[in-house]
């Protein structure tokens, strides 16, 4: 399905359409950087097999949905999330993010909390503290940009971030959603983790290295009114590894 939201075409997918009205109370789905509504059609039909219709939208500059025109940063991407919701009239709602969509959905459960059912924050990438290794990798990308003049350096640069800096997506990226990217990583949310009063379920992979699993208990220690579940054997992409398992969780702590 396509709608425009503040001049941005956006696709989303609707699971369990059409449910009756006494069905469960619908589930918004927000995404992790780099992915899309497709790589979690698998949790989204789970869900609606238990009577939830489940909206997954690609957000602006993913899957089939239009990029910004200018660098975004996580507000404007809350701003084009409040229109999303407000288009399609939804209100006390599950809401889901994971990853970069989890930095998103915290965020938007501080501004609207009698709209929000519960919060579901997987793997969430709310926790950006600067740390020596960070400092050495941003050491390492400025020195990288030195030699730009010579042959073959979009392959030298690209083997750095591969062999090297390891687990960053700004390599991925070109032009608009490059700046987008590095909006996002620079803001860190620790110090507003206590602002969310929204009933809380905090879902991570035991061996998740892109957001560490320390970092999931210190968001459950800081969110007063929540749980932490921790999943054996399963590292960030929860909804590519072990979907299934991820769709359980969620039904068994609504």
């Amino acid at each position: 399905m396509e709608i425009t939201i503040n001049g941005i075409k956006t696709n989303y997918q609707i699971f369990g359409e059409g449910l009756p009205a006494q069905a469960g109370k619908p589930f918004l789905i927000l995404h992790g950087w780099g992915s899309s509504s497709e790589r979690w059609q698998a949790v989204g039909e789970h869900l609606s097999q238990f009577g939830h219709m489940v909206i997954i939208p690609d957000l602006p500059g993913f899957g089939a949905s239009d990029a910004p025109k200018v660098p975004w940063n996580l507000n404007k991407y809350v701003n084009w999330a409040e229109q999303f919701i407000k288009e399609l009239n939804l209100n006390d709602f599950y809401l889901l993010g994971h990853s970069f969509g989890g930095a998103l959905a915290f965020k938007i459960a501080v501004k609207h909390v009698q709209d929000i059912k519960k919060l579901f924050l997987i793997s969430a990438a709310c926790v950006r503290k600067k740390t020596p290794k960070k400092n050495i990798f941003t050491k390492i990308s400025k020195v990288v940009k030195i030699f730009y003049f010579f042959p073959y350096y979009n392959l030298f640069r690209k083997a750095v971030y591969k062999f090297i800096i390891r687990k960053s997506d700004y390599i991925y990226f070109e032009g608009i959603m490059k700046e987008t990217y590095l909006n996002i990583v620079s803001e860190d949310l620790s110090l507003y983790l206590s602002f969310i009063k929204t009933p809380t379920v905090i879902i991570w992979g035991q061996e998740d290295e892109a957001t560490p699993l320390e970092n999931g208990y210190f968001i459950a220690k800081q969110i007063k009114n929540s749980k932490i579940i921790v999943i054996p054997d399963a590292g960030h992409s929860l909804n590519k590894e072990q979907p299934l398992v991820l769709a359980e969780k969620i039904i068994n702590n609504l």
